[in-house]
Formats: structure tokens, C-alpha cells, sequence
């Protein structure tokens, strides 16, 4: 096969590629996910074990999906991937479901959690959390149509405060004498057996490590993919999860169990309760620079896979979606659609419904691209693969039983909100052909 990427130069180092795993993966999930993996293990020992052994699962499945980003560096990453796999039409719809799902809805759980915060913060009524959230998604499209330079800039200023109240909080909480009777012993409690708390926390800590699979789209523009993406990707995913670990373990000694579960605003009050007043509050306004940095790198990177789409004709409305400005050269056609389907999540759902959605529907992508390695490997041995996964077929496998095992938890726990994931992305069958024939394609 031919490597569609000549136009492209080469400039992206190791340190670079690290940078770029630990910026795309750390986002909103690492301050407010500990709500929810703690209301459903209800255990501080069965908390961090989740949190370390869903960091293994991403690990294996990053050094998985590495070897398809280096074998075939094109522009479009995954979708690529499952194109040149499985055809067109499972490509399709792995945009569609970003489009529809993936994007929008981390736009609008991320909203959410700026409106909870805002509210704490100020101590406002609850009432004023969902015009607060639709408030930070519109700002932050406003933007994106001021164009990439603007958007960009908003990106680089928010990774450096996304790191700084990580590191404040982890550096002062580890030493900090402990403020709670903290048992590490994995017990369950009276009202849940051991393997159901532990799958519904692993399964609530997935959301926090969502992001590896774009990372492969800068493949074509490293330097020796063969050797730095699997070390950014390795390296990266396992910093990220040392540093959640440490990150929910202070969580855990700071505030008791029953005030963690639930709970969106643990790590402003852990944060108060290690600073006190002022300091919490200066760490709480580096949350919500991080928060609204995240919702700005979903906004910038999402408004392009509808833009794309549209390019090919192959969505509804494709003339109106691919219109893009004139003066900013920015794709307000796909921001406007994308604002709209995020506005409609607000209304209609919650932090941890929106995002268990996303880890659900991006799975079933995920697990298509890790057999993708095995098919390509038989039925194309002699294609160029500058990087091997390293432990094959062991790590591959681990990650297709990750997969299967957060897909099959998700069924059995949230039926409904997995056949609401798998309806809206299987409406994409006949759109696709729908406009097909409509644009004669």
C-alpha cells in the first residue's frame, strides 16, 4: 500500500508525541470521575485497583492501535484504519458516531461539569448550572469561529493550568497527614458482590482514559513512528496513569468515602480541605481553566469529522455543514450542528449518562480496530509495519477481552443506554446510502 504522506513534514520527536498522548487523554475525567467510580465500588481499595488496571487495559489497547498508525500513517487516523480493514460503510459510521455521539456528547458532559463547578465555586443556586453550561459550550464555539489561531491558543494556555492543580493536589495531598480511616483492602460493601463493584468502577474510569485513539493520526508526521509512538503511547498512558492513581488516592484520604460518591465537586472540597478557603478556590479556578480547555479541544477537533463528511457528501444537509468562513477560514456549518446536538444533551442528560455513553459507543470501534491487527497480519503479511505491538498476540488479546468486557458491562448494567448508543450509530446504515444515491455517489 502506498503512504499517503508525502505532503506531510516529519518534525514530531518523541518528546512531542509524549506531550501530545498526555494533553489529548488528560481532560475533565481525572478531577470528576472519582463521583462516580467511587458510588459504584464503594471501596477505597476497589477505587485505586480500578483505576490502575483500566490504565493497563489502555495501555495494551494504545500499543495495539499503534501498529496500524504506523503501518498506515494517513490523515484521518482511525477511520482510516477501519476503511482500509473493513470498507467504507464502518468508517462511515464511526464518523457518524462521533458526529452524532462522541464529540457533542463530551462537549456537553464537560459543560456540565463547568456549570457544577461555577455554581460551587460562587455558591449560586442549582438552578443557574444548566445556563452556566450552555453559556461555556457557546463561548467556546464563538471561538472556534474566530478561527484555528484563536482556538489554538486557548488550547496551549489551558494545558498548562490542566497540569497545575494535578500537580499541586498530589505533591501536597500525598504528605498531607490523612484525614480519613483509608482501608486499601478490596472489600465490597453488604448491598454488592466484589466483581460487580469492581466492573462498574473500571467501567466508570474508561471515560478519563478516553482519547489514545486519536493519537495515531500524528503518525505520519513523526520521525521514527516506528520507535516513538510506541514509546509516547506506552510512556504517556502509563504517566497518565500513575498520576491518576495518586490523584484519586489523595481524593481518598481527604474526604470520606460517603462524601466522595456522587459527588462532582470532590476535588474542589478536597482541594479546600488541604489549602483551606483561598487556596481551594484558586486550585478550583485552575479546574475550570483545565475543564473549559478540554471542551475547546473537543469543539475545535469535532467540528471537522461532520466538515469532512460533508466534503464527500455524505451527510445530510452537506451544502449547509461544509459552509466555512470566509474571513476565519473556520467550519461554522459543522460548529453550528455540532453546538446544536451538544445544546440537546444538556437538556437532556447528566455528566455520567453522556460519558458512560461515549466509552460505550467508542468501544465497539476500538474492539473492530484491534482485530483489524490480526486480519491485516494474515491478510496482508507483506505490508510495511514499522512497529510491531510488542507481546504478540497476548496484548491484542488482553485488549480485545478489555473491550468485550466494558461492551458486555455496559449491556448488562445500562441496557437502555446501550441501545440508545447502538440505534443512533446504526441510523447511520441508511443515511449513508440515503445520500449516497441522493448525491449519486
Amino acid at each position: 500500500m502506498q503512504q499517503e504522506n508525502d505532503g506531510l513534514k516529519k518534525e514530531v520527536g518523541t518528546f512531542t508525541a509524549l506531550a501530545t498522548v498526555m494533553g489529548t487523554v488528560i481532560g475533565g475525567g481525572v478531577f470528576f470521575k472519582v463521583a462516580s467510580v467511587v458510588s459504584a465500588t464503594q471501596s477505597a481499595g476497589i477505587t485505586l485497583i480500578a483505576w490502575v488496571l483500566g490504565g493497563l487495559l489502555t495501555i495494551c489497547a494504545g500499543l495495539t492501535s499503534a501498529e496500524l498508525a504506523a503501518a498506515l500513517p494517513l490523515t484521518g487516523g482511525a477511520v482510516k484504519y477501519l476503511e482500509y480493514t473493513y470498507g467504507k460503510l464502518p468508517a462511515y459510521l464511526f464518523g457518524w458516531a462521533q458526529s452524532l455521539i462522541y464529540f457533542p456528547a463530551n462537549i456537553a458532559a464537560l459543560s456540565i461539569v463547568f456549570g457544577t463547578q461555577i455554581v460551587a465555586l460562587l455558591h449560586l443556586r442549582d438552578s443557574v448550572q444548566l445556563p452556566v453550561a450552555i453559556l461555556a459550550g457557546l463561548s467556546i464555539t464563538l471561538i472556534n469561529f474566530l478561527g484555528t489561531k484563536a482556538a489554538g491558543r486557548l488550547q496551549s494556555m489551558a494545558l498548562i493550568f490542566k497540569l497545575i492543580p494535578i500537580a499541586i493536589i498530589v505533591l501536597v495531598g500525598l504528605f498531607a497527614p490523612s484525614s480519613t480511616n483509608l482501608d486499601l483492602l478490596p472489600t465490597a460493601s453488604a448491598h454488592t458482590s466484589l466483581f460487580s463493584a469492581f466492573s462498574s468502577g473500571l467501567l466508570a474510569t474508561m471515560f478519563a482514559y478516553d482519547g489514545w485513539l486519536g493519537v495515531g493520526a500524528i503518525a505520519g508526521e513523526m520521525k521514527h513512528p516506528e520507535k516513538d509512538l510506541p514509546r509516547a503511547i506506552g510512556w504517556g498512558l502509563a504517566f497518565i496513569t500513575i498520576i491518576y492513581t495518586l490523584i484519586n488516592l489523595v481524593f481518598l484520604k481527604t474526604l470520606p468515602i460517603s462524601h466522595l460518591a456522587g459527588n462532582l465537586n470532590a476535588a474542589s472540597e478536597s482541594a479546600i480541605k488541604l489549602f483551606g478557603v483561598m487556596g481551594g478556590k484558586l486550585v478550583t479556578i485552575g479546574i475550570l481553566i483545565s475543564v473549559y480547555g478540554a471542551i475547546n479541544g473537543y469543539t475545535m477537533t469535532g467540528m471537522r469529522v461532520p466538515l469532512s463528511m460533508a466534503e464527500e457528501q455524505t451527510l445530510p444537509f452537506s451544502g449547509f455543514i461544509r459552509k466555512v468562513s470566509k474571513h476565519t477560514a473556520a467550519p461554522f456549518g459543522a460548529g453550528i450542528l455540532q453546538f446544536a446536538i451538544a445544546l440537546l444533551m444538556m437538556f437532556l442528560g447528566n455528566f455520567d449518562l453522556l460519558t458512560d455513553m461515549i466509552v460505550f459507543v467508542m468501544w465497539i470501534f476500538s474492539l473492530l480496530i484491534f482485530i483489524a491487527v490480526f486480519i491485516l497480519r494474515k491478510r496482508e503479511p507483506d505490508l510495511k509495519r514499522p512497529y510491531r505491538v510488542p507481546g504478540y498476540p497476548v496484548i491484542p488479546i488482553i485488549a480485545i477481552v478489555g473491550g468485550l468486557f466494558i461492551l458486555i458491562t455496559t449491556i448488562v448494567t445500562q441496557f437502555e443506554l446501550a441501545m440508545i448508543g447502538m440505534i443512533v450509530t446504526l441510523l447511520g446504515v441508511p443515511v449513508y446510502y440515503l445520500t449516497k444515491k441522493y448525491y449519486r455517489q
